[in-house]
């Protein structure tokens, strides 16, 4: 494998692998903390048990994300030096704040866990909310980091240094912010549908009871609330893209031409060398609408830069259709849970509606993954968006094949433990034969 793809490949798979788990570490402890809440306030001990069960899937997937996460921070620095070289006095606050969001979150995870019937009760609850509260800071602190290499700020250039930095400048850099909320509603979206459908799917095995019902209610709850809001956020991401980073934008749509009035495409096949996407649904003024509320509104296209300088354009294309796809399946289920719910209260004892949440349940991690792909692969060939080339700041270390192999060796080993783990700690419980969760099962 060539030197530079064999470096991207590594820090891909590392953060394919990192996003997975670090999300579900984001979404859990605000689950745990809703349950323990309305455990409190009715007395119902089915609430009680999911707390237990999820702070046990917090506590796992927090030491898996603290692992991978600093492999990761590492890779920056053996992967990039130069990156790290330039960029690291610029954005070093917000990896900065990170470090201090994860040690909170590790001091009052603690006392979660190990607090029960040993701190006062409003303290333990608490406890929750701040594992909830700086496991969303960290999310927010690394994606301002990564939101500054698409659009770099807080410094000036002379003679090809950068001078004059100002960190808060950097940190909160105009993709920042949309994009760390993007990301955030991602995680909740993500975690609350898989946890949901996991639930669907033991209730169909187990019967009606009410430790799944309620998992599957506070689950919906916040994963549907994230996706609904995700259309608000995204619509904001796309402005900032359109202005900040236009030729992003062409590719996320497949846009070769340069035109007002640009049509939104659904679906399609971008074919660069014909400068055409192909069959796609196209919305007449749509692209412009959407990206500048204005259906008139001037779109740049592909053809504004050297072709050299373009991402790979039919993946970003695909990738970004996939993950808006999915994101549209979820806000009908979302929508269709709410009807269900109002209408019945017996919703959930439907088989057929807890198969559609179980066999749906992996598109929030589909859209995730895509979407991260987005990100990333929209802003190639730049690592610093329009100031540094990725190739000028891969390292020169050789052998970068063995250290991608065995690194994707042991994610692989990792998530394996990982799932294991999770499987047997925290989805499988409590056991049918416990006499507590048979008389709370109807």
């Amino acid at each position: 494998m060539e030197h530079l793809l064999a470096a991207r490949s590594q820090m891909g798979m590392s953060l394919a692998f990192h996003i997975l788990f670090a999300t579900i570490g984001v979404s859990l402890p605000l689950m745990m903390t809703v349950a323990e809440w309305r455990w409190r306030a009715s007395g119902d001990d089915s609430y009680l048990w999911l707390a237990r069960q999820w702070s046990k899937g917090a506590g796992i997937l927090f030491a898996v994300g603290a692992v991978s996460g600093t492999v990761l921070s590492f890779e920056l620095g053996l992967l990039w030096p130069r990156f790290m070289q330039y960029a690291g006095a610029i954005i070093g606050m917000p990896f900065s704040l990170e470090g201090f969001a994860f040690f909170t979150e590790a001091i009052f995870l603690g006392i979660y866990l190990y607090g029960w019937n040993r701190v006062p009760e409003w303290l333990h609850l608490a406890s929750g909310g701040m594992v909830a509260i700086s496991g969303l800071l960290s999310t927010l602190f690394v994606t301002a980091a990564n939101g500054w290499m698409n659009t770099p700020a807080g410094f000036r250039i002379e003679h090809g240094q950068f001078v004059d930095i100002h960190p808060f400048a950097a940190m909160f850099n105009p993709a920042a912010i949309p994009e760390g909320i993007h990301m955030a509603l991602a995680a909740y979206c993500a975690g609350g549908f898989a946890t949901a459908g996991i639930h669907a799917w033991l209730m169909l095995r187990r019967g009606f009871n009410h430790f799944d019902s309620n998992a599957i209610k506070i689950a919906l709850a916040i994963g549907g609330m994230a996706v609904l809001l995700q259309s608000v956020s995204g619509d904001a991401l796309a402005r900032m893209v359109a202005s900040r980073q236009p030729m992003k934008l062409a590719s996320l749509e497949g846009q070769f031409q340069t035109e007002r009035s640009a049509p939104l495409r659904i679906g399609g096949i971008p074919f660069s060398r014909e400068r055409v996407t192909k069959y796609a649904i196209e919305i007449p003024d749509g692209l412009s609408l959407l990206a500048f509320h204005s259906p008139h509104a001037l779109i740049q296209g592909l053809e504004e830069e050297p072709e050299a300088d373009w991402p790979d354009v039919r993946i970003v294309h695909i990738c970004f259709q996939v993950m808006v796809g999915c994101g549209m399946i979820l806000c009908a289920i979302a929508i269709l849970s709410s009807i269900l719910q109002w209408k019945s209260r017996e919703a959930l004892k439907t088989k057929w509606y807890l198969r559609i949440l179980m066999f749906l349940s992996p598109l929030g991690f589909i859209a995730l993954e895509a979407g991260w792909m987005v990100t990333e692969l929209g802003r190639q060939p730049w690592i610093i968006y329009h100031l540094m080339r990725t190739r000028d700041a891969v390292t020169s270390m050789p052998n970068l094949n063995l250290t991608f192999s065995a690194m994707t060796a042991l994610y692989i080993l990792l998530g394996v433990i990982t799932l294991w783990l999770l499987a047997h700690h925290v989805i499988t419980l409590p056991e049918r034969s416990d006499q507590k969760f048979r008389e709370v099962t109807e």
